[in-house]
């Protein structure tokens, strides 16, 4: 799976999909996507590049996903939610960050997929998404940008941070599981960056984001926090932020995954 290459060659247009197609519908754009490249960002995720023939239409904000079906071996499609991490609008590409954990779908899909391959995507989707405009400076966007997650997290914090404006401020605490899992997020606005290594620990089962964020200073006034993750921890660092006094609506939260679940998201 070292293919990093890009083809572009015309799709066919998004034939009708069958009678389920409307409950799609009801879920955003449904489109006919094929895989035109991929590569290794690190050792644990891979990056699938997808194209369409009609994406003329497309919009997105930093920080939405794409519920992409993915055919797995005996028939069998998987429905999985997955962040956008770049849009590129000359090319009409959209780059999806996978990251590699467990036998999952998204694994056994991987282990086979190739270019030329194709699958149903719906969205763009999804309220975790880039506050812009914060700040006491209003229009300026001035403004503090709180980002807490871990490895499954990084597509999402990444397109974010890659559109906030040069004046804003941030930070970013993240999760992993070891160094290996670091890669550059780069960004505009004044970013610090912060990688915590839970080294052998299982995913979701430390604290040390709770840890790290009560050491962090903010003004509740002028600061938009987004966690998302593991689902106990997005439910437990939400609920330490409101105790510190940041107003809900300045809590962007959600869900990523919890053991033992199967897809989907949870809103917290």
């Amino acid at each position: 799976m070292t293919e990093s290459s890009h083809d572009h060659r015309p799709l066919h247009r998004l034939p009708w999909l069958g009678e389920r197609d409307w409950l799609r519908r009801r879920r955003g754009t449904v489109r006919r996507m094929a895989v035109v490249g991929q590569a290794a960002v690190t050792e644990r995720m891979r990056r699938v590049s997808l194209v369409a023939d009609d994406m003329e239409d497309f919009s997105w904000t930093p920080g939405q996903d794409m519920v992409l079906e993915l055919p797995l071996p005996g028939g069998e499609i998987a429905r999985r939610h997955y962040t956008i991490r770049h849009y590129d609008a000359a090319e009409q590409r959209i780059d999806i960050d996978f990251a590699l954990h467990g036998a999952g779908a998204s694994a056994r899909w991987l282990k086979d997929v190739k270019i030329g391959d194709r699958l149903i995507a719906t969205g763009p989707r999804g309220h975790v998404t880039l506050h812009q405009g914060l700040g006491a400076h209003g229009a300026t966007g001035v403004g503090t940008h709180l980002f807490l997650g871990d490895e499954t997290c990084i597509p999402a914090i990444a397109a974010m941070t890659a559109h906030l404006k040069p004046l804003a401020i941030a930070m970013a605490l993240i999760e992993v599981r070891d160094e290996a899992d670091v890669q550059p997020i780069e960004s505009d606005a004044d970013l610090t960056l912060g990688w915590l290594y839970r080294r052998n620990a299982p995913a979701g089962s430390v604290q040390m984001l709770l840890g790290a964020v009560a050491g962090v200073a903010f003004d509740p006034s002028d600061t938009h926090a987004y966690v998302i993750g593991e689902t106990g921890q997005v439910r437990a660092l939400r609920h330490h932020l409101l105790e510190r006094g940041l107003p809900k609506a300045r809590i962007s939260a959600e869900g990523y995954w919890r053991p033992g679940r199967v897809g989907g998201h949870d809103h917290v």
